[in-house]
């Protein structure tokens, strides 16, 4: 029992965390200490740790030295449940729910209340559903099937499951990546109620706008080690930034001049009704253009659509004159196309295989010789483009699942490079990963383009489109209502261009 006048203990505390899986060292100094009625804060580089110590605290891995305290208690988890029912609950970027099941079922699954007879009391848990959402200010059905719900409300539904467990300890792992502005406003409004309830909330992100509007204390973690906690109002970005990398990134958007010469590819009235309309723009060689726009414009459609993904109804894409077929990738990538998807784990790795095979998968009948293909020849090509890249990883055998998320779009970009493409189209380049990766696929984009390569970048963050494009192509509801060049593009007039139609604007 504390005493009279002793501050409680915190809510969770580790020391000297280290954690090792064989010969791969992960953490050597995992060193964090959460408060009650507070939201901390967790940052660094993907592979700087954060993961790992996290999986620790949540008992999905067990660390090799160091103390764990739960309010101030020694704990020891050998299990996600032990933790669950310690207290401490995850929600993730990725809500993992059943998809069959209603929101009420998903919220009290294994644990549903019971009435005289044994029989599950439907009645009671439809009503702690609703005080739970009323609680936290939201409104979510509770009898509707979980199965098309947004990711937001899927985490809202994690965060009713953490409270109806009391759970004192709450990690958000990422979870702002797939929601809107409004979605991520309604999630820090969730989360202030519960740090004033006197909860304990670790925020893991890589926005430090969000950071900053959202939490009280913020830790830097940097190569498996912990580097030091701040207070929000004591620290700047350039500060944190500086403690991530081990040194100042003064050129997060290292744009240098290219020649922009003729035109590449070449879009004209790319119409499916529904998705976009009447769509037509260029991109010359050496230079950067952006689709930008809020979530849903129908920017990833139009990109899908010029690779042969997606369909089409009327139209035409020219690759330096050349008519590309509709609905035919495999032209797309003849023609010189490469499109690295926004989904890098779904859509551009299998995270089962090796480096080596992720990064030549696309070109692996030029490879081969007489129809075979050695994991000599896989390895010598891949070797140039990890090299290029700065893949961090162990051996190019290594399963590409097991990188942090900036390795594995790395490995994305060497996939595609290798093809040698003349266009390139990148989907959210830099989403989810760390300031530093950021600074050096922002680096590589534009040494492309030096190179003659013309880009197509789509991106969500405003800074990353005014701070690498040449161009500003802004989508709105399936139009292109603003090409805007880069002397003078804007956070306003890009956003103007976003949220207004073409008529609205002109």
């Amino acid at each position: 029992m504390t005493s009279i006048g002793t501050a409680p203990p915190p809510a969770l505390e580790l020391s000297r965390i280290a954690k090792a899986f064989g010969a791969v060292i992960a953490l050597t100094n995992g060193t964090l200490r959460l408060e009650s009625g507070s939201i901390h804060a967790l940052v660094g580089e993907n592979g700087a740790g954060k993961s790992t110590l996290v999986k620790i605290i949540a008992g999905l891995y067990q660390r090799d030295a160091g103390e764990f305290l739960l309010e101030g208690h020694p704990v020891d988890f050998t299990s996600t449940a032990a933790a669950k029912a310690a207290g401490i609950a995850v929600i993730y970027q990725e809500p993992t729910l059943f998809p069959d099941l209603s929101v009420t079922e998903n919220i009290f699954m294994g644990r549903q209340p019971t009435g005289a007879l044994g029989m599950i009391d439907r009645r009671a848990m439809h009503d702690e559903a609703l005080a739970l959402f009323e609680r936290l200010g939201v409104r979510i059905d509770p009898d509707r099937p979980t199965l098309g719900l947004s990711i937001a409300d899927q985490q809202i539904i994690e965060i009713a499951k953490a409270i109806s467990l009391d759970a004192k300890v709450l990690i958000m792992d990422e979870p702002t990546a797939a929601l809107s502005g409004v979605e991520v406003d309604r999630l820090f409004a969730v989360a202030r109620s519960l740090r004033d309830e006197g909860r304990a909330i670790l925020f893991i992100s890589h926005r430090f706008d969000e950071v900053f509007s959202l939490c009280d204390t913020v830790t830097v973690m940097r190569d498996g080690a912990y580097i030091a906690t701040s207070a929000i109002e004591d620290t700047t970005v350039d500060a944190i930034v500086r403690q991530m990398v081990g040194r100042d990134v003064t050129t997060l958007f290292p744009k240098t001049p290219a020649t922009i010469g003729d035109d590449v590819l070449v879009v004209e009235g790319l119409n499916q009704p529904g998705v976009f309309h009447d769509v037509s723009f260029t991109v010359r060689s050496g230079e950067i253009v952006a689709l930008a726009g809020l979530v849903g414009a129908g920017r990833s459609e139009i990109a899908r659509a010029v690779f042969g993904i997606d369909p089409y109804s009327s139209g035409t894409v020219r690759v330096g004159g050349q008519l590309l077929r509709k609905r035919k990738p495999t032209a797309a990538m003849a023609a010189g196309i490469a499109l690295v998807p926004e989904d890098r784990r779904q859509q551009g790795l299998v995270l089962e295989a090796s480096v080596a095979r992720n990064a030549t998968m696309a070109i692996r009948r030029a490879l081969s010789r007489f129809g075979l293909l050695t994991t000599g020849m896989e390895n010598a090509s891949a070797r140039i483009w990890a090299s290029r890249l700065e893949v961090k990883t162990n051996a190019l055998d290594t399963e590409v699942g097991t990188l942090s998320g900036g390795n594995q779009q790395k490995v994305v970009l060497a996939k595609w490079l290798a093809t040698d493409p003349r266009v390139l189209i990148v989907d959210e380049p830099t989403r989810g990963i760390d300031v530093g990766t950021k600074a050096e696929v922002h680096r590589l984009l534009s040494e492309l383009a030096g190179q003659g390569l013309a880009i197509i970048m789509i991106s969500s963050e405003l800074p990353e489109v005014l701070g690498m494009a040449d161009r500003v192509l802004v989508v709105h509801e399936g139009r292109i209502t603003a090409d805007i060049p880069r002397a003078e593009a804007t956070a306003e007039s890009v956003m103007f261009a976003a949220t207004h139609s073409s008529g609205e604007a002109a």
